[in-house]
């Protein structure tokens, strides 16, 4: 069976991963059939690691991560790949793969577009207050 993982960066304030809680929700209640996980690199809780263990123990075999990342900066191009390279040398009968940032998709960008339109025409309101 196949599993995902949504892999992001991880801070000290909590609250910062309330969107990646709610990212997995929407998840699973759009692909019931399919178990997600979170991961972050630093931080928080699980690790990358721990993820996979709680995917593998699910009896999950194939298991695509997906960086919740805006772009292809040091974490991704030298931590993930090595995190990710020791997932796959602690779990051999698993298939571990990755996407590119999602930043990196022509419809997260088209999103932004999108988001920041509807805030010029429609004057939502200021989060910094």
């Amino acid at each position: 069976m196949k599993a995902l993982i949504f892999f992001g960066h991880g801070a000290r304030d909590s609250r910062w991963r309330e969107p990646f809680d709610r990212l997995r929700l929407m998840w699973v209640s759009q692909h019931p059939h399919t178990p997600v996980e979170l991961a972050f690199l630093e931080l928080m809780q699980p690790d990358l690691l721990t993820a996979i263990g709680s995917l593998q123990s699910q009896g999950m075999k194939d298991i695509q991560v997906i960086p919740i990342f805006f772009g292809q900066g040091g974490h991704l191009r030298e931590d993930f790949p090595r995190l990710l390279n020791e997932a796959k040398a602690h779990y051999p009968h698993l298939h571990l793969s990755a996407s590119p940032a999602v930043g990196e998709d022509e419809s997260v960008l088209q999103a932004i577009i999108q988001l920041s339109a509807r805030t010029l025409s429609q004057g939502l309101p200021n989060q910094n207050k």
